[in-house]
This record gives structure tokens, C-alpha cells and sequence, in this order.
């Protein structure tokens, strides 16, 4: 079958179009045809060998949408013919592919009203900015929200869902043009951190109160001004670290604030507690169905290309998701 392999860790040259073996699904597993995958920034980190080191050569990709081919032994819930849209264990990756294995428990069933691009730009960012949000942010309505990168896969949901659960958002993003898109999605203030001190415009924006929440996946440098944005008793979730540069706050800075941060990762949450993972999948599911949020399918590209892909998000021109069709 047709896929992208990488053979060796890199740039995005070492994306290469291959004919692979196709897989089988095992105990637990459903094998389907990939009519579309989605594209992360953590497929980037696994390409250079910063995200978990693989055998190599293998397929990357972690998450798709497509058509169920075959249930595997014990799985029940799926039938040949059925649209699916969801993401496999990060031990597996494998979706830039004709065909997929992934487990049963992490698919959900593509709506009659979405097309497979836009399913597969909905599992993996919705969930994160779920669990972010709501499990570990604890955001009630009324309170405020900043998120970083509101114009990436993660921050368009993220925006998407803050609105939807009543509270105030606040977005970050490179460009004017990404912060009138955001407030299409339900940003109240958006704050271009490319020409503006995002603590500074915060701070006139909110009084000089701050805010309940703030949602960042940056690290470095804007982890530690971001602390800066809260207010007492603020939280702070992290889910990702782009920069590769560590923050060097400390205890007595995060005690003075009371100040409480959370971290997880959607694939060590998915082998630790996947009922916590679980309980998001029907949650966003149901947001889905309210019409309340929709996937923001900004970029798409046919899998040959995954090195333009690739190097899109990279360059942080994108908006919203990044998505390969089959």
C-alpha cells in the first residue's frame, strides 16, 4: 500500500512516498482505509527524533478518518462501511497511509454532515483542548481564558470550546489576519504577539486583573511571562513545550500568586487513565453534535506532499489543522 515512510530522522526531505505491507488489526483493533489524515506539530518532533525514537523505517502520523475495513478479534462496536474518525497509541503512530490500525476505543463515528478533511482535523485537537480546558483548567463560565497559538489546530478548538463553555477568551497569534479568524470563532480579544508585548496587552485588555486561565504549549520564555498574565489562584495548563526551551521559574514564584499548573501529554493521558481520555471523546463528541464547535480544516494537501505539509506548520503560516487527503 501506499504511505509515507521515514527512514532516517530529520528535515522534511527524509518524508519519503513508499509502498509499505499493510497492517492487521489485532486484538482490539480496527483496520480502516485513510480517506484523510490530520497533521500535528508532534508528528514534526517525532520526524527529527525528539518525540520518542522509533525502529526505523516506519510510517508516522497519529491521527485520520476513513472508512472501517475490518474489526480485529474482540472488537464488536465497528462494522465494515462505517465513517470513523480518531487516533492510535503514540507507540503506533501509522496514519500516513492508505490503511490504518487503530484501537476501537479511541474511533468515533463521523456525523452524516462532515467530510473526512474535516474529521480528521477534529480528534486529536479537540480532545487536547478538552482535557486542557476542562479536566485540568477546570474553566467555569464567566471566568477568562488566555490561549496562546489561537490560530493552530489546538488553539482554533480550544477558542472554539472557551466560547462555548461561557468564558472570556483571550488569543494570541502572529498576524492580524489570524486574529480576525479567531474572533470569527469566538475570541473576544485577540493580541498579536508578533508586533505587541502579549503581557503588556493582556494586562490594559483585563484591567490589570489577568485571567482565571491560561492554556500554553511554548515553553521558555513565554511560559514565564505568561505567569505573569494570571490572576491569584490562576492556573496554568501545559500540554506542550515547541520552543525545546525549558522555563526557569521557580517555587516561590508560583507560591506568591498561589498560582496552580497542570501538564499532561493526550498520549501518555490515553496509557495512563484513557477513562479520563474516554469521557473527553464523548464530551467534544457532544459539542460536535450541538453545533456548538466545528473542525478547522485550513490547510490540505494530498499525502505526497507531507513534506509541504510538513514544512507549513513549521514556518507558523498555517491556521487551524493541517491535513493530508487520500
Amino acid at each position: 500500500m501506499k504511505a509515507i515512510q521515514i527512514r532516517e530522522y530529520g528535515e522534511a526531505s527524509v518524508l519519503q512516498i513508499a509502498e509499505v505491507q499493510e497492517p492487521r488489526p489485532r486484538q482490539g483493533e480496527v483496520l480502516i482505509e485513510v480517506k484523510a489524515a490530520g497533521v500535528n506539530y508532534a508528528d514534526i518532533l517525532m520526524r527529527r527524533g525528539s518525540y520518542g525514537r522509533r525502529s526505523l523505517p516506519f510510517v508516522p502520523g497519529f491521527e485520520a478518518a476513513g472508512i472501517v475495513l475490518q474489526p480485529g478479534p474482540g472488537v464488536t462496536e465497528w462494522k465494515p462501511g462505517q465513517r470513523v474518525m480518531g487516533t492510535v497509541l503514540r507507540e503506533t503512530c501509522g496514519c500516513y497511509a492508505a490503511r490504518a490500525v487503530m484501537p476501537s476505543w479511541l474511533l468515533m463515528a463521523v456525523p452524516d454532515n462532515l467530510d473526512f478533511e474535516a474529521a480528521a482535523a477534529f480528534p486529536e485537537v479537540f480532545i487536547t483542548a478538552y482535557l486542557a480546558l476542562h479536566v485540568f483548567g477546570r474553566v467555569q463560565p464567566g471566568e477568562s481564558v488566555l490561549i496562546h497559538a489561537a490560530g493552530g489546530g489546538v488553539g482554533t478548538a480550544a477558542v472554539q470550546l472557551a466560547h462555548a463553555m461561557a468564558a472570556r477568551v483571550f488569543g494570541t497569534a502572529s498576524s492580524d489576519e489570524k486574529l480576525r479568524r479567531i474572533r470569527v470563532l469566538g475570541a473576544d480579544v485577540g493580541i498579536n504577539y508578533a508586533t505587541t508585548d502579549f503581557v503588556d496587552e493582556l494586562t490594559r485588555a483585563t484591567q490589570d486583573e489577568g485571567v482565571d486561565v491560561a492554556l500554553e504549549s511554548v515553553g521558555g520564555e513565554v511560559f514565564e511571562k505568561t505567569l505573569r498574565c494570571l490572576k491569584p489562584l490562576g492556573r496554568l495548563v501545559v500540554y506542550g513545550t515547541s520552543s525545546g526551551a525549558a522555563p526557569t521559574v521557580g517555587v516561590p514564584e508560583l507560591m506568591t500568586g498561589s498560582i496552580n499548573v497542570a501538564g499532561f501529554t493526550f498520549g501518555g493521558l490515553s496509557l495512563m487513565r484513557p477513562d479520563i481520555v474516554r469521557d473527553s471523546m464523548n464530551a467534544v463528541m457532544k459539542f460536535l453534535a450541538d453545533a456548538k464547535v466545528h473542525p478547522v480544516a485550513g490547510h490540505k494537501f494530498p499525502l505526497e506532499r507531507a513534506r509541504a505539509a510538513h514544512e507549513l506548520i513549521s514556518s507558523r503560516a498555517s491556521f487551524g489543522k493541517v491535513v493530508l487527503v487520500l
